[in-house]
């Protein structure tokens, strides 16, 4: 074999897969760091959990408010949209009213 041929990935890839496997310190490397490796992942896991469980109120408060917000903002332009309708009757009325009076002159008398 020339020297090339060692240097390809794969050949590259099988070396240090023996090397891992044979060698007792490269063993305890990779146990060391696959440890440290699921241990990070546990606590940003962790981490991330806590976050959305202390988001969760301020998120549920944040609803609440803006319905309640929208909830009277609908009264409002409700009850505005029942003043007008009422005055709008009641000049109806009104008119009405003295549209008769106009047209019938002896009913007062």
């Amino acid at each position: 074999m020339a020297l090339e041929d060692y240097l390809e990935s794969e050949v590259v890839v099988a070396v240090a897969a023996t090397a891992a496997v044979l060698s007792p310190r490269v063993r305890g490397v990779l146990r060391r760091g696959a440890v440290y490796g699921l241990a990070g992942v546990l606590m940003a896991g962790d981490a991330v959990s806590s976050a959305a469980r202390n988001v969760t109120p301020s998120v549920q408060q944040v609803v609440a408010t803006a319905a309640g917000t929208v909830q009277g903002a609908a009264q409002q332009a409700a009850a505005a949209a029942a003043s007008v309708t009422e005055e709008a009757a009641e000049r109806a009325r009104t008119a009405t009213e003295g549209a008769e009076d106009a047209r019938d002159p002896g009913s007062e008398t």
